[in-house]
């Protein structure tokens, strides 16, 4: 597939320009950057190449505006599509475009989780020439891509496409099957918010900061979960949730309904990290930070908790004996140790069931968590418990029986490969 010229509708949003850089510098493409006026245009260049710490790619960045599209779509190779998760917005752009188009043309959508079909059938007979690639922020450090079709008579171009995705820009392609919010988003949205849902129901022990303290870096993520909600945006999160909410309707609904206290701070225009007021407040002048009390309604100073079990976990990490670790953690049965155990459990059996449904194969999971949300992965995760059985045992115990049948799944489990491509101790940090 040879990719001379991109076309970035809504470049000046941070998706839109960090993944326009990635077409610049690693696929040597001349990139269109497309916004409603020049100076949008200049300063989304100028963020482009800071994205990814090279101004040499400036010269292949061509600002440009809606006004232009006739001049721009003809010359495109590929266009992709970034502007506001909406149907009628994305549709109307669509509809500007269309009649532009040339023949081979390749058009995507960067939506993280809107129906690719629906979005399609603007295209006419150039629908199937239209396929979702849902990259992750930021795009140059995160290399997951999710290839989403929704035709059958697709897949040799998506092959393609994928090889292209793969191999000139650097990507680790998951195709996905055209489901709301596809895999990645569906994964991580639902341990974040069975944490969001958590810190509501733990309001007494201290919410927030408390169960971020029980999922820090020794459970093998970057950042906790919460503070994930707040650097994503709580209004993308509470999209995200709604949507699949909406969306799906099976046994795992209520773990998508959006918290009380998410919906007010939303209401209130207090997003997370971008308005620097959301679950957390960061009072730059005093380096203090701030957390927001789900009991009282207020923000208080952020608590740093000590349990034992996190403790003897990150002396154990921090020398690199990772199976007692792990053992630690199974044989604590103090309230924190056990919320931990259930929520790894619980990421662990919905991640196997999600990649079973959207994918085409289950270790698509650990792809999607280790290069999408640096999180270690579910099959590396059941690894670290000492493999299967080890997991069964421990579902049995803690969870109920949604869980526990999903588990207990030959169809599900004789899939699963001996041991993860993804090795847990790097994932695993001596730290909160």
């Amino acid at each position: 597939m040879n990719i001379k010229t991109v076309t970035v509708l809504g470049a000046n949003g941070t998706m839109g320009r960090n993944v326009a850089a990635i077409f610049a510098s690693f696929g040597h493409a001349k990139v269109y950057m497309v916004c409603r006026n020049r100076d949008k245009a200049n300063k989304a260049i100028v963020q482009a190449y800071k994205s990814i710490r090279a101004e040499s790619i400036k010269e292949k960045l061509v600002p440009a505006t809606y006004d232009e599209l006739d001049q721009i779509i003809p010359q495109s190779d590929l266009i992709f599509e970034s502007l506001t998760e909406d149907f009628k917005i994305k549709e109307e752009m669509y509809s500007k475009i269309k009649s532009y188009l040339k023949e081979d043309v390749i058009i995507s959508t960067g939506t993280s989780g809107l129906s690719i079909k629906k979005l399609a059938e603007s295209f006419g007979d150039k629908r199937k020439r239209f396929f979702g690639i849902h990259m992750f922020n930021p795009p140059y450090s995160l290399t997951l891509c999710e290839l989403i079709v929704h035709d059958e008579s697709q897949h040799v171009l998506a092959s393609k496409l994928k090889e292209y995705l793969s191999n000139q820009l650097d990507r680790t392609v998951v195709e996905v099957k055209d489901k709301p919010s596809f895999l990645g988003n569906r994964i991580g949205f639902f341990f974040i918010n069975e944490a969001l849902l958590l810190a509501e129901q733990y309001k007494n022990e201290g919410g927030i900061d408390y169960i971020d303290s029980i999922l820090g870096a020794f459970t093998g993520r970057t950042m906790a979960p919460l503070t994930t909600a707040d650097f994503v945006g709580l209004d993308v999160t509470k999209s995200i949730l709604d949507y699949i909410c909406q969306e799906v309707d099976d046994e795992f609904n209520d773990s998508f309904k959006s918290t009380n206290f998410l919906n007010e701070l939303v209401l209130k225009g207090d997003l997370g990290r971008k308005t620097n007021k959301g679950l957390f407040y960061k009072d730059k002048d005093r380096n203090l930070t701030f957390v927001y009390d789900v009991k009282q309604g207020n923000y208080r100073l952020k608590n740093n908790y000590n349990f034992y079990f996190s403790n003897e976990m990150i002396n154990c990490i921090k020398v690199g004996d990772y199976e007692k670790a792990i053992s630690l953690l199974v044989d604590d049965e103090s309230q924190e140790a056990i919320l931990c155990k259930k929520m790894l459990l619980k990421y662990i059996i919905y991640s196997l069931k999600i990649s079973n449904e959207v994918s085409n194969n289950i270790e698509s999971c650990d792809d999607a968590m280790a290069t999408g949300f640096s999180w270690l992965p579910p099959i590396a995760m059941i690894d670290l418990f000492g493999g299967l059985n080890h997991v069964q045992d421990l579902s049995k115990k803690y969870l109920d029986e949604r869980y526990i049948n999903i588990i207990m799944d030959k169809e599900i489990t004789d899939k699963l490969p001996e041991h993860s491509k993804y090795d847990y101790r790097s994932y695993l940090k001596a730290r909160y």
